[in-house]
């Protein structure tokens, strides 16, 4: 019978103490295994034990990865030997955009089958605009500072009148609660026609007319999405529900 070969052998060095357990060292010693290693796990349990490897092996940062003697380096250095893609946090995504328009058709649709015993309405159409202005106010609402830093580099109004940048989270929450709940709607309507319509402008001049490629403040300071025909299509879509509600209201 042919004997099996070993599995290849790793080593690993990772930071697991009382108060902290290095996350990435976790994830590499997940990777490994999943890759068909036998690790080696070795723990760094104080800080002045961590600080003695980084200078005996000259390296600034924990985990680091030894394969048959050889330092490959941390995690990301782990997933480049192995052929793996790493994770570019500069780079533009749209997944956040993703996250909040698919968790309002979510809401939506499970608040129309309670409501009405199934979930495709007109107000779950209603309710996923409604929704939506909220989550992204949400977004923008944990961070009002570094959301109002990024939407002045390309607002009309904000650069002209600074403290719209911070007002503007505000007013798309309180016209997305008021649409959901149909209440209000002679200020709902307003403020939705108002900054959807501003925004829309602006995100057509910066893109279109200026061709500049800058990041959207619309999922809040940090994001990574890039201005362009989404960020459009959200203020274009406050402007229809503003428009749709106005015609109900009529």
């Amino acid at each position: 019978m042919e004997r099996q070969a070993a599995p290849p052998t790793a080593t690993l060095h990772r930071m697991v103490m009382d108060k902290h357990v290095c996350p990435w060292g976790i994830r590499a010693l997940h990777l490994l295994r999943r890759s068909g290693f036998a690790v080696e796990d070795r723990w760094l349990t104080t800080r002045e034990a961590t600080e003695v490897f980084k200078a005996e092996h000259g390296v600034k940062t924990t985990p680091q990865v030894f394969i048959d003697g050889q330092r490959i380096g941390g995690h990301d250095d782990l997933r480049r030997h192995l052929g793996l893609a790493v994770r570019d946090p500069h780079a533009t995504s749209y997944v956040p955009v993703i996250a909040v328009f698919a968790t309002a058709a979510g809401l939506a649709l499970a608040a129309s089958t309670a409501a009405f015993g199934t979930p495709l309405t007109v107000r779950a159409g209603e309710w996923f605009g409604a929704f939506a202005m909220m989550i992204l106010a949400m977004l923008k609402l944990q961070d009002v500072d570094s959301f109002a830093t990024m939407f002045l580099g390309y607002d009309l109004l904000a650069k002209r009148w600074l403290p719209y940048a911070w007002l503007y989270p505000f007013l798309e929450w309180t016209a997305g609660a008021l649409m959901a709940a149909h209440w209000l709607d002679v200020v709902s309507i307003p403020i939705a026609l108002f900054i959807g319509t501003v925004g829309a402008v602006s995100v057509f001049r910066a893109v279109y007319v200026q061709k500049r490629d800058i990041k959207c403040a619309c999922v809040g300071g940090s994001s990574r999405v890039p201005l362009g025909f989404v960020s459009l299509s959200e203020n274009l879509g406050m402007v229809a529900m503003a428009a749709w509600m106005l015609g109900k209201y009529l």
